[in-house]
């Protein structure tokens, strides 16, 4: 079951706000649902779920929607913080452009934390909201990782869900 996931999750590809995901860049894929590598994280590890159909804003959802958005959040954050030794996560959704929301697609952010990773802990939401100068995604300081790198990283997750779901 675990193979047929990973080869569902290589041979799809989707749509993110107005971004077309290669399969090599996705790492889980249900009906409702999908997970991304990063083109900039913020922190190694920081990936996003995403719902399938294009909802622009969180209450666009349907119950079922929200219902896997969140299951597969939960998914994929035992993974991201077994595999990059996580101390604490950051799960949020910025819904809607006041709140920082980059691409007009809902999506669940999950990012590792680390004791002391930023001075204040609440500063990674300026960072998300690009309130800070090299942070936003747009910004040419934060550069774009290769399609190789992002690659890698989905295969490595993609292995780590299927053992995961084994119960490994």
């Amino acid at each position: 079951m675990a193979a047929a996931s990973a080869a569902s999750a290589a041979a799809r590809s989707f749509h993110f706000g107005s971004f077309a995901i290669p399969p090599s860049q996705t790492f889980l894929v249900t009906k409702l649902t999908y997970a991304l590598v990063n083109l900039k994280p913020i922190r190694p590890g920081h990936v996003l779920v995403v719902p399938r159909r294009k909802a622009l804003r969180f209450n666009d959802l349907t119950q079922d929607e929200v219902t896997d958005l969140f299951v597969q959040g939960q998914r994929v954050s035992k993974v991201i913080e077994k595999l990059y030794k996580a101390e604490s996560l950051t799960l949020c959704i910025q819904d809607g452009p006041q709140a920082g929301q980059s691409v007009p697609h809902v999506h669940l952010h999950v990012i590792p934390r680390y004791q002391g990773d930023f001075p204040n802990n609440d500063d990674i939401y300026d960072v998300l909201d690009g309130r800070t100068p090299s942070s936003h995604v747009d910004n040419h300081l934060r550069k774009p990782r290769s399609d190789e790198e992002m690659a890698a990283e989905a295969v490595l997750l993609r292995n780590e869900l299927g053992r995961w779901s084994q119960g490994d």
